[in-house]
């Protein structure tokens, strides 16, 4: 094998890659990268065997071969060479190393034979359709921060993506929860999509994912069966195991007559939060939340480091239910807080029931909120 690619082609495609190959070294093989040169075509494959990355890239060279070198080393070289130069690889097709040069750099590694890389197959995808990259990256966005990483509910470690039909219009939806918050978001059905089985996306498939969606492509094209989900995004192809799990009934769990509104602007109410929450370096110390008419009082309390407390007013809150206090996880509200543009709009019962948080100018997304106790 000897080809050459571009540097900056390589390094992209090496970023996109490099992320899923698996850096445990459990199983030696999965922390390569598999190069395969033929006809012009440099095509970078990686996997952990739960999810696998394909990408190909324009290369120039006189012989056609494939090996497999370590992705994250490989990814490290390439970062570190200079902008506008051509590398070369050559491979003799054995167990001998692959040497790599680039201007007057030069260096080999290691390879692992080709045929114990594994192939994860994608099978049968029946379903197919096409959603706008701004709309896959909404969903994500609106969603992600709300995954379980609680290893034994691994049916809460993704996002559930499902068609909703109990509306006058169906939805795509895309949910999220770890027991303390939910994030529900949902757009319009793409063509294609009606049929589609409720699928949970893992969590690292996501995050692979979100990074693709930020290169520039327009469209996503999704294929999925009951097991398996395919995204093609540009030159890349990223296949992934779902989670074999049943999401819980989460309709259920979001609150329908919640009638105490307070209105609050998002940029006043999310440096509130921040200012008070510093008061305590513990994750889970509450901010609690004192509403009377128009006035909204938020405090926090450390044994070690005081109280901190912050009014907010008429200016920039609408309140005109009778009096109470909720408390919340300071980083939960930031969580949903982050999500919205403008106006927060919190749905409350009492003080210990769960709390419905909406953005004012998107109906499309709705989240919950346990409270804790203070």
């Amino acid at each position: 094998m000897k080809f050459k690619v571009d540097r900056t082609l390589l390094q992209r495609a090496l970023a996109h890659i490099h992320g899923v190959a698996e850096k445990r070294n459990t199983i030696p093989i999965l922390a390569n990268v598999l190069l395969s040169y033929e006809d012009e075509h440099l095509r970078l494959t990686a996997t952990d065997m739960e999810i696998a990355i394909v990408e190909e890239i324009a290369a120039s060279g006189s012989t056609s071969g494939s090996t497999t070198v370590p992705a994250a080393v490989l990814f490290e070289i390439v970062r570190k060479l200079p902008d506008n130069i051509e590398i070369e690889f050559e491979h003799p097709e054995s167990d001998a190393p692959l040497a790599i040069r680039a201007g007057r750099y030069a260096t080999s590694l290691n390879v692992l034979p080709v045929d114990d890389f594994p192939a994860m197959v994608a099978g049968d995808l029946p379903h197919h359709f096409l959603l706008p990259a701004t709309t896959l990256r909404g969903l994500i966005d609106r969603t992600k921060f709300a995954i379980s990483n609680e290893e034994t509910r691994y049916y809460l470690n993704g996002i559930y993506i499902h068609v909703d039909d109990s509306g006058a219009h169906p939805t795509l939806r895309a949910v999220a929860t770890d027991g303390h918050r939910l994030a529900r978001v949902e757009t319009d059905v793409p063509e294609g999509a009606r049929g589609i089985p409720g699928v949970i996306i893992p969590r690292k498939t996501i995050a692979e994912l979100r990074k693709l969606l930020d290169e520039g492509a327009t469209d996503v094209e999704v294929s999925l069966s009951d097991t398996r989900i395919q995204f093609q995004v540009g030159t890349v192809l990223l296949t992934s195991k779902l989670i074999d799990g049943t999401f819980p009934e989460y309709e259920r769990v979001i609150p329908k007559g919640n009638d105490r509104l307070l209105r609050v602007t998002k940029k006043d109410f999310a440096a509130a939060v921040a200012r008070v929450a510093a008061i305590s370096q513990e994750r889970s110390r509450p901010v609690k939340l004192a509403m009377s008419h128009n006035l909204l009082t938020l405090s926090a309390i450390s044994p070690d480091q005081g109280i901190a407390h912050e009014e907010l007013d008429e200016n920039t809150v609408t309140y005109g239910s009778e009096p109470m206090e909720i408390g919340f996880q300071a980083r939960y509200l930031t969580d949903i807080t982050d999500q919205i543009d403008v106006e927060v709009e919190f749905s409350f019962a009492e003080s210990s029931a769960p709390t419905l948080v909406r953005d004012t100018s998107d109906e499309n997304a709705i989240y919950v909120l346990m409270p804790m106790r203070v």
